[in-house]
């Protein structure tokens, strides 16, 4: 045998050793991922069940909302209660299941102990990262969320936030907005919106009195994921409230404002009493919600933090902190002129958000109040399952007059009781102020 033949000989051994790897290399994956599909569906089965476990909440005074004219309308003379929640951050997978457990508990304490009329919850219901989920499938978080708050009897509405349609999902916004507006959930109010506005969830749920007046406006938009070619998320390129959809806001306030002009006519018998009607709901009250922060988030807070934590003639705060490290809010990555509408057609008077599970401040900014959302993520930020201080829920009040009021409240507060003899998980309730500093480069972040 010549040379060459016996180093071909050599190299054809080589190759098949190479192939067998590869073929033990890829079974090894397969029934890995086999084992990881049925963990997944036994995990997942195990939470809905336990999701489907808690009782209706009991509310004798709750009031049943109907569709009218386009939006689902709550009719009282009486206080409404919203409660906002926000990236609850359910994986859906194997690997998350105990903490997809701990989610559920919390929401479900919360939910029964504030007894609200309406849940909006402002993104990120799912967290299918496979490396912290186990899975791709972000329709199982939007499952065992639906299970949990068909269960309670309380009506809610979910908007989208990034986590929930990633780029490697198995769903996409459409497919899960197939799922959320299903007949099937009888208290989810969701509405996949005008196919002529970007994005999916787009919608106003509308507050109305006995005389058929508009007493509040709850706007509710999908600012949408990453951008600018960052689709994975990993250059924090997020994006914007769109062109189209302002157009539409604005097109609804307008609208909305006729027709309380007209129901005010018809309503209201004196001169005096149309007068003090059209004070209030001439211009129709209303509120924002959406997961990523607009620019003011951050531009109000600055203004804040350089004025030494003190009120300026634009800032006045509420409550709460940027919690993040290095004080970082995540807005989207072009400027967009909602706000400036807001200010232009003075009917919003307020915006809750999400999106960075630290922050909880409220701020009111130029008129219009500016407020975080306490989160309830055990899962996206490594060892956030073990403090305590972010987590919770936003409770809003909306008062006859067209006013509102809103409060952070924590999870880990007496008043809301663990359920079904579960135990609340030990945590550190942190200093979320430790790393802020004013003189940290965040602002220059995009």
């Amino acid at each position: 045998m010549s040379k060459k033949e016996a180093n071909e000989k050599k190299t054809r051994k080589k190759g098949k050793k190479a192939l067998k790897i590869l073929g033990i290399i890829a079974a090894v994956i397969a029934v890995l991922s086999c084992v990881g599909i049925i963990a997944t569906a036994v995990s997942n089965n195990a939470n809905i069940k336990l999701a489907e476990s808690f009782a209706k909440v009991e509310n004798e005074d709750s009031i049943t909302p109907s569709y009218q004219d386009g939006h689902w309308t709550f009719i009282t003379d009486r206080e409404l209660k919203v409660l906002q929640l926000t990236d609850v951050h359910i994986g859906g997978g194997w690997m998350s299941a105990e903490k997809d457990a701990m989610s559920i508990n919390a929401v479900a304490s919360m939910v029964t102990a504030e007894k609200p009329d309406l849940v909006i919850v402002t993104g990120d219901i799912s967290f299918p990262v496979p490396f912290q989920a186990g899975t791709l499938n972000n329709k199982n978080g939007a499952k065992i969320f639906a299970a949990l708050m068909e269960s309670l009897g309380v009506y809610w509405v979910p908007l989208y936030g990034n986590h929930d349609t990633e780029a490697y999902s198995l769903y996409s916004r459409e497919k899960l907005s197939e799922f959320y507006g299903s007949d099937d959930l009888k208290y989810c109010l969701f509405e996949a919106g005008s196919e002529d506005v970007d994005g999916y969830g787009n919608s106003a749920i509308l507050v109305k009195n006995s005389e058929d007046v508009i007493t509040q406006s709850l706007f509710l938009f999908d600012s949408h994921s990453y951008t600018d070619g960052d689709w994975f998320g990993i250059f924090w390129k997020y994006d914007n409230i769109h062109k189209n959809q302002i157009e539409w806001y604005k097109n609804l306030v307008l609208e909305f404002n006729k027709q309380n002009s007209e129901a005010i006519e018809k309503g209201y018998t004196t001169e005096e009493e149309k007068n003090e009607a059209l004070k209030k709901f001439g211009t129709v009250p209303s509120l924002a919600f959406y997961h990523i922060p607009s620019e003011e988030f951050k531009t109000a807070w600055k203004e804040y933090c350089e004025n030494g934590r003190k009120d300026t003639e634009n800032v006045k705060w509420i409550y709460g902190t940027a919690g993040e490290s290095g004080r970082v809010i995540c807005t989207g990555t072009h400027p967009d002129n909602l706000f400036e509408t807001m200010q232009e057609l003075g009917s919003t008077k307020g915006i809750f958000c999400g999106h960075d599970h630290l922050n909880n401040f409220s701020l009111e900014y130029k008129g219009i109040r500016l407020t975080y959302g306490y989160s309830i993520d055990y899962l996206a930020y490594s060892g956030i399952s073990k403090t305590g201080t972010q987590r919770g829920c936003t409770v809003i009040t909306l008062s006859p007059d067209g006013s509102f009021s809103n409060e952070g409240s924590n999870y880990y507060q007496e008043k809301y009781q663990a359920l079904n003899g579960y135990t609340k998980e030990s945590v550190t309730m942190q200093n979320l102020d430790a790393d802020a500093n004013p003189d940290d480069s965040v602002f220059k972040l995009k």
